[in-house]
Parts: structure tokens; C-alpha cells; sequence
């Protein structure tokens, strides 16, 4: 199984640029995912990092972040699930999220082998190995491996809701 493609969240861009320098030379492609636009007032993601990425053969990809929608269609599905992944930690929620967006902004195809990386709160600490979906195709997302996370999780990711 040779995986091509990284799915990496990158907030305000560091990540982003920490793993294409690690990349550099070789054959992985990395499908950035920040966050969607209208998330907060402010959107920390350089633009012209966008075009530095995208000239070295990444994606970057500003999709909508699927577990962030209040009452999608009358239900409170999303919430649910990703207080459900919240489970086994932040990074393991982003890390599904991210990569049904990269494959629902064609990014990456459904049914492709990727690695998948996220952070609790600032940075990479999670990482996965995946089958990809769409959200519209879940139930066949597969996570094969789960590569690193970490073993406690931090006040700061603890954002079930308490309502």
C-alpha cells in the first residue's frame, strides 16, 4: 500500500509549513485543510502561503468544517459525533473531519489510503491511517491505524458541550 497524500490541518499555517519542509523531495503530497472561512472574524491562515504550498505541488483546501455546524438540518448530528470522536481525543475528531472535507473538495478520492494529521490544540499530535469518504459516504470511512495521539487529553480539548 503505497499512501501518497497527507491530510494535515494547519490553523495559522506553521504545521503546513513545518511538514512541506519535511516533505521536500519526495513523493507526498500534502492536502492542507485550514479552517473554512466565516469560522471566527479573523481567518489566521496566510494567503500567501496558500500560493507558496500550491507552488510546490500541495492543496490547500478552506472546505466547510463539517462537526461545526449547529443544527444541521433540525439535528444536532454533528455535535454528536464529534463529541463521540472527542472520545479518544480532539485530534482523532479533527483527523475524521479533515478528511471527509479533503474528499468532499476533491482532494482526495473516496476510497483512497491516506495519513491523516491534527493537533489538540496547537501542532500535530495525532495521526492516523485512513481509508477516505465523503460526508455524504461515512460509514465507509476506515481508520486502519492510529499512528500517535496523545495519552492524556488536556483541559484546553476538553470542548464537549455542556449544555
Amino acid at each position: 500500500m503505497a499512501i501518497r497524500k497527507v491530510v494535515l490541518a494547519s490553523t495559522r499555517g506553521e504545521t503546513a509549513r513545518a511538514f512541506a519542509e519535511a516533505f521536500e523531495g519526495s513523493d507526498i503530497e500534502l492536502v492542507v485543510i485550514p479552517w473554512q472561512f466565516g469560522f471566527r472574524d479573523t481567518h489566521p491562515f496566510p494567503r500567501e502561503l496558500v500560493a507558496e504550498l500550491e507552488g510546490k505541488g500541495h492543496q490547500v483546501h478552506f472546505g466547510t468544517m463539517l462537526f461545526h455546524t449547529d443544527d444541521l438540518y433540525g439535528t444536532k448530528t454533528p455535535q454528536v459525533m464529534a463529541n463521540l470522536l472527542r472520545i479518544f481525543g480532539q485530534g482523532i475528531k479533527v483527523c475524521v473531519e479533515i478528511i471527509m472535507m479533503a474528499c468532499d473538495g476533491g482532494c482526495i478520492e473516496a476510497g483512497e489510503t491516506v495519513i491523516a494529521v491534527a493537533g489538540t490544540a496547537g501542532g500535530a499530535d495525532t495521526a492516523v491511517v485512513a481509508t477516505a469518504a465523503p460526508s455524504t459516504r461515512l460509514t465507509r470511512l476506515c481508520i486502519h491505524e492510529i499512528i500517535c495521539k496523545p495519552l492524556l487529553m488536556s483541559e484546553k480539548s476538553d470542548t464537549l458541550d455542556q449544555k
